[in-house]
């Protein structure tokens, strides 16, 4: 059997691509992937801050048309780069094995960052996070490919970056301080890889059922429903962390405005993942004042 996996073109994409390509060998030895390399709007615009090229999307939208035409058969992503809701003919098929979700500061540990430090991230979601914290921080934008970000971070006091990323590529900055969740709450999504493909496709649905990782799934559908119910990509500071505690998902989601001066967090667990993530946005959006922390962006 052949499948036609697109993919974007970065060193990182493609790690995830041959990833999938392994694991799916180790159980389908019959299955042969053909990488199909597709440009994204992101990928070509690498200075615009993310929010205002229309948040999730940029990094999806080419590779998922790819699909949706036929020119391949799956699409691998990052899956913090999804947008909330999948595409009409197309399915969520598969979430394999998760990489470590935290963020990462390049260049200076928290606990050592001096005071009025300049921090560069492309992130909204960081901004607010780290600002909360420590609002004279002063940030800055940062774009690029992983390595284009790594050679700029000697401009800066630190950068932010997906402990993921690091990981997967094999990079090991002298100073890497990974940021627990209680500082900064990672991105829906953050560490795990997500392949889509057609819904009517049952033969690949079928093959990448074989290389779905369980956990992975359960705590990225929890993520996923928690931002669907507040129909918000990475262009607002949206974020949300689950874990399984036993047959409980554990699921921590948070609101903020975008200088960090707000915050709604709040955490709850239930074995019922995409119902506590909705569950979990409206308790925000309708108890917690967070319906209007976003009308006000």
């Amino acid at each position: 059997m052949r499948i036609r996996a697109a993919t974007r073109g970065s060193a990182l994409a493609r790690w995830q691509t041959d990833r999938l390509i392994g694991l799916l060998n180790a159980v389908r030895p019959d299955v042969d992937v053909e990488v199909v390399v597709v440009q994204t709007t992101g990928d070509l615009d690498r200075t615009t801050p993310l929010e205002q090229m229309g948040g999730r999307g940029v990094f999806v939208k080419e590779v998922q048309a790819a699909v949706l035409d036929g020119r391949a058969d799956i699409a691998v992503h990052s899956a913090k780069d999804l947008p909330a809701l999948t595409p009409e003919g197309l399915v969520l098929a598969c979430v394999p094995e998760r990489a470590d979700a935290r963020d990462v500061l390049v260049g200076c540990r928290w606990a050592d960052l001096p005071e009025g430090a300049t921090v560069a991230t492309g992130s909204i979601r960081r901004r607010a996070h780290l600002a909360h914290l420590r609002p004279d921080v002063v940030f800055a934008g940062l774009r690029g490919n992983i390595g284009t970000r790594l050679e700029k971070a000697a401009g800066f006091d630190a950068i932010v970056m997906a402990a993921a990323a690091l990981d997967r590529l094999g990079i090991r900055p002298d100073v890497a301080d990974r940021l627990d969740p209680s500082v900064l709450l990672p991105q829906v999504g953050q560490g795990a890889m997500a392949v889509e493909c057609r819904t009517d496709d049952e033969g690949v649905r079928e093959v990448l059922a074989a290389v779905e990782d369980a956990v992975a799934r359960r705590t990225v559908d929890a993520e996923r429903a928690f931002l669907a119910e507040l129909g918000a990509g990475c262009d607002l500071p949206i974020a949300a962390y689950a874990v399984l505690d036993g047959d409980e998902v554990c699921l921590t989601g948070a609101i903020s405005s975008p200088d960090g001066a707000v915050l709604l967090r709040e955490a709850r667990r239930s074995v019922d993942g995409p119902t506590l993530g909705r569950t979990l946005a409206r308790h925000l959006l309708d108890e917690r004042g967070g319906a209007a922390l976003l009308e006000s962006q």
